[in-house]
């Protein structure tokens, strides 16, 4: 058993050897992540490829402004629709399936 002053010398934070063995790993993992996630974010700023993505993003965002969306009448109207050529699609494909099964492989 170690004394209390060993201890507080050397704190565990409530650790056991093991788990401050984890814990530092983890902490070296993410401090690593970190840094290659810095370096290339450096690098794309250095090359503008940042602000490039940055005027793409401005773009698109015009470009939306400038469409007409539906409205929610339409937008009902649309899922129906396709909700029921989806419906008779899958009875196509089941129809055809079962007629050819039973034209190739009856016995």
């Amino acid at each position: 058993m170690r004394n209390w002053l060993e201890s507080a010398s050397r704190p565990n934070f409530g650790l056991r050897p093991e788990e401050k063995k984890n814990f530092v790993n983890n902490w070296t993992e993410i401090i690593i992540v970190a840094v290659v996630v810095a370096v290339l974010f450096g690098y794309l700023w250095y090359k503008g490829q940042i602000k490039a993505f940055a005027g793409y993003c401005q773009e698109t965002w015009v470009e939306l402004q400038k469409c007409t969306w539906p409205t929610w009448d339409e937008l009902k109207g649309s899922t129906a629709l396709i909700l029921v050529m989806i419906g008779f699609l899958g009875g196509f494909v089941v129809l055809v399936d079962l007629i050819l099964s039973e034209v190739f492989f009856h016995k």
